[in-house]
């Protein structure tokens, strides 16, 4: 920013800025929700829409048939394991107790006992067909959760093999459908990339800056950065082919406006060294000139010396002296530092004139 600027001009400036960052962000949030919500535009689908509608339904269906099926005899198994295991247990205590009883029996030999031996013999056997009703009961339902588990098994590879003689159309239609979805965002964002251009060129010095260069941030941003998670496999190439035209296009026009800028700058130093000096911008001047260069040919001068009043290359005046009181002063300051008379008013005086006694 010019340090010739008056204070309340530099904020209002940097205010601009804000202005021009504050449109573009908002344009940003914009561009970003409607790119993002563009695949709406398309019917999402799913692999099963391209699977045999005439056997897919029905190897659907059995597998939720066998899926049940298993459930239901996993949830038998578990309760037929659960008698088991208590047929099991009744009768190996039953057992135990009996063979202390028979012990005892044997010790005492006492007749009378031989009834209770045969119906302690009778319960033993109950508990043991009890246990046997229960371990075939248990494996007739380990039988049928096998059934139920192979069943749904065979119906998963068949709808396995459906889903691969599908899959070939469906990522044929998906690489479509993002192909299309990828033309809708390259159609909304390449336009504005060419406003954006359109608009540097004619438009970024006019009043409405602000808003020229929130647009143009928000159109490099939109197609650099906010399209990039959306590019396809194939889309990088537009991405990067684009980069390289606008590249060779900038390029093209940096090369033209140097040219034009050279050719600019010497038919300014072949014209009368008053005539450039009124034509120079008195804030550019200034900001050239405290950086020791040169306003007219923009070359760099010795300024700290005390005596360069001229340029050395193109012979504009840089350093004058007030004809009243015969300071040395910036030629290019409206006023004299010293005793305040106006440059006009040196201009009126005309260039002969002798400067006034101090």
């Amino acid at each position: 920013m010019s340090k010739t600027l008056r204070l309340s001009e530099k904020w209002f400036h940097r205010g601009l800025w804000l202005v021009a960052f504050l449109f573009a962000w908002f344009l940003i949030g914009l561009g970003s929700s409607i790119v993002g919500d563009l695949p709406q535009v398309e019917v999402q689908r799913s692999l099963d829409d391209y699977l045999d509608p005439a056997r897919a339904p029905a190897v659907q269906e059995t597998i939720r048939v066998a899926q049940q099926k298993a459930r239901e005899a996993q949830e038998a198994l578990d309760q037929a394991q659960l008698r088991y295991q208590s047929a099991e247990a009744s009768n190996r205590a039953a057992r135990e107790t009996f063979g202390n009883w028979l012990a005892t029996r044997k010790v005492t030999a006492r007749p009378e006992q031989d009834q209770e031996l045969i119906a302690r013999t009778q319960q033993l056997d109950d508990l043991k067909r009890a246990e046997r009703e229960a371990l075939a009961a248990m494996e007739a339902q380990q039988q049928s959760a096998l059934d139920a588990r192979q069943a749904r098994e065979h119906a998963e590879r068949e709808l396995q093999d459906l889903q691969d003689s599908a899959r070939v159309e469906y990522e044929r239609a998906r690489r479509a459908q993002e192909l299309r979805v990828f033309g809708y965002r390259l159609l909304l964002t390449l336009p504005l990339l060419v406003a954006a251009g359109w608009l540097f060129a004619k438009k970024r010095k006019t009043p409405s800056w602000p808003f020229v260069w929130g647009f143009i941030f928000f159109a490099l941003f939109a197609f650099f950065v906010e399209l990039v998670p959306y590019l396809p496999s194939y889309g990088g190439y537009v991405r990067y082919i684009v980069g390289i035209v606008l590249t060779v296009v900038g390029g093209r026009y940096a090369i033209q406006a140097l040219q034009r800028y050279l050719d600019q700058q010497k038919a300014a130093e072949a014209q009368p060294a008053q005539a450039r000096q009124r034509e120079l911008d008195y804030d550019q001047a200034q900001v050239r000139m405290a950086k020791h260069i040169c306003p007219g040919c923009e070359r760099g001068v010795d300024m700290n010396d005390g005596k360069t009043d001229f340029c050395p290359h193109c012979g504009l005046s840089l350093y004058d002296h007030c004809v009243r009181c015969n300071a040395r002063k910036n030629a290019f300051a409206r006023y004299c530092f010293s005793c305040g008379l106006p440059a006009k008013a040196v201009a009126a005086d005309g260039a002969g004139s002798e400067p006034a006694p101090v």
